[in-house]
C-alpha cells in the first residue's frame, strides 16, 4: 500500500494566491469541513460534507476582495495546522485557525475557527 504525502506548501500557495482549483484539489471526495465563528457557534457549527460543498465555500471566499496570508504552519503524521490572516479591502480583518486530518495526500477532515473584526 502506497501513502501519498500531503503538499502543505502547495495549499499555502493556493490560499495566498486565491487559486480556488488548487484549494479544492487538496480535499478528498468525502472530506468534511467544520467552521466555528460568530454565526456558527460550537453548539451549531457550519458543517460542509463532500468536496462539492467545500468547493462552493472556497469559491465564495476566493470571490471576495480580500488577501490571505498563511502562517504558523505545523505538519505531522496525518495532521496539519496553520493560521490564516485575511484582510478585506476596507481594512476588516479575519483570523482563522485550522487543524486538519490528511489521508492519501488530501484533507479528510478540517476544523476552522475564525474571528472577525467587529
Amino acid at each position: 500500500m502506497t501513502t501519498t504525502a500531503f503538499d502543505l506548501d502547495a495549499l499555502r500557495r493556493a490560499i495566498e494566491t486565491n487559486d480556488a482549483d488548487a484549494q479544492v484539489a487538496a480535499y478528498g471526495d468525502d472530506a468534511e469541513l467544520t467552521v466555528v465563528d460568530s454565526q456558527h457557534t460550537p453548539r451549531n457549527p457550519q458543517v460542509l460534507r463532500g468536496r462539492a460543498a467545500i468547493e462552493e465555500h472556497i469559491r465564495d471566499v476566493v470571490g471576495r476582495d480580500m488577501t490571505h496570508q498563511v502562517s504558523d504552519v505545523v505538519a505531522g503524521e496525518g495532521r496539519i495546522a496553520f493560521t490564516e490572516h485575511c484582510e478585506y479591502s476596507d481594512g476588516t480583518r479575519v483570523l482563522c485557525a485550522t487543524v486538519a486530518d490528511v489521508a492519501d495526500g488530501r484533507i479528510s477532515r478540517q476544523i476552522a475557527v475564525q474571528a472577525w473584526d467587529a
